[in-house]
């Protein structure tokens, strides 16, 4: 399965929710929450604890694709 649809599993874009942003399908919790999260040093447990309508398979996920899509065009060092 691709990293698109694999996105469309995770994330849901839809005008009538929050305006547009991004959020995690079946909540209206945007994704962008869960990055400031961690840049702010909280744990994925934390985000979780404040968030329950996030379910702990769609944070990991959503952090996996991220990884995918940021090093997708990376090289392996040699």
């Amino acid at each position: 399965m691709g990293v698109m649809a694999r996105l469309d599993s995770v994330v849901r874009v839809d005008p009538e929710v929050l305006g547009g942003t991004p959020v995690f399908c079946g909540t209206r919790v945007p994704v962008k929450n869960l990055l400031d999260y961690l840049a702010a040093g909280d744990t994925l447990d934390q985000f979780l604890d404040d968030c329950p309508t996030v379910k702990r398979e769609q944070a990991v996920a959503a952090l996996e694709l991220a990884r995918e899509f940021l090093t997708a065009g990376a090289h392996s060092p040699r």
